[in-house]
């Protein structure tokens, strides 16, 4: 039989416990959170991009222009925002009440930013209309901005998708939960060489990204997303979008 300590999670913090109260913000970001993670059904559907030629595009681009530093996340925003005109259902949002899914045509990308005491979702819009130099440029704005500063309600509402990248930090999947009104949120973790079967059973070396899609289960299906992130994979693992125009 279990014993039960005298001590309980219940007791005041003693000399080997340090209390450290919740900011405003993460208090109000935790009641969000929890009303988000209990009222919307969410399904995550984890997949992988090959980023080999898009990684080389990229260094090269910075090569050639020491000035403006490309991020890969600048990359994956933009080929995001393509995925999103070709699968429009997860560019929307659901009405207050529940019955009617509202389609955007536009792309206002939120990305999580990590700041000193949390998170805050910054919002760059028209991303399906802006090359990746420009999202370049507005997510460093923003990030810096939200560092420093901090984000006005503007800059940080009217998101129709989410993005959340661990991609400076580590792992290789997680949960991300999804933004309300928003019904989808793509969760992009490290980079990491992977080796695969080439030709003449030799080993091929590719960079893959792993991807992680949360989804509202009311109006996404688990097809949908799998069709999501496979256009998603194919656009990022074939970099000739980038000199096309919409």
């Amino acid at each position: 039989m279990m014993q039960h300590s005298d001590e309980c999670a219940d007791d005041p913090p003693g000399e080997d416990v340090e209390a450290l109260p919740l900011s405003p913000k993460q208090r109000y970001a935790a009641k969000v959170l929890i009303r988000n993670w209990t009222t919307i059904p969410h399904v995550t559907h984890h997949d992988e991009a090959d980023v080999t030629a898009l990684e080389a595009r990229r260094k090269d681009l910075n090569a050639r222009a020491a000035s403006r530093k490309r991020s890969l996340l600048a990359f994956v925003i933009a080929a995001t925002a393509r995925a999103l005109r070709a699968h429009p259902r997860f560019n929307a949002v659901l009405d207050e009440d529940g019955t009617k899914l509202l389609l955007h045509k536009a792309v206002h990308m939120g990305v999580a930013i990590e700041i000193p005491d949390g998170l805050v979702v910054g919002v760059i819009r028209h991303c399906n209309r802006k090359p990746v130099d420009d999202i370049g440029d507005e997510l460093a704005r923003l990030s810096t901005k939200a560092r420093e500063k901090g984000l006005t309600l503007d800059e940080m509402t009217g998101g129709t998708f989410t993005i959340s990248s661990l991609g400076g930090i580590g792992g290789t999947g997680f949960t991300p939960i999804i933004h309300a009104p928003e019904v989808a949120i793509l969760g992009v973790s490290s980079t990491r060489w992977t080796a695969t079967r080439g030709q003449e059973d030799g080993i091929d070396w590719r960079l893959m990204l792993p991807l992680s899609l949360s989804y509202d289960h009311r109006v996404v299906n688990g097809a949908d997303a799998a069709r999501f992130t496979r256009t998603l994979a194919a656009l990022l693992g074939d970099p000739a979008w980038l000199t096309e125009r919409e």
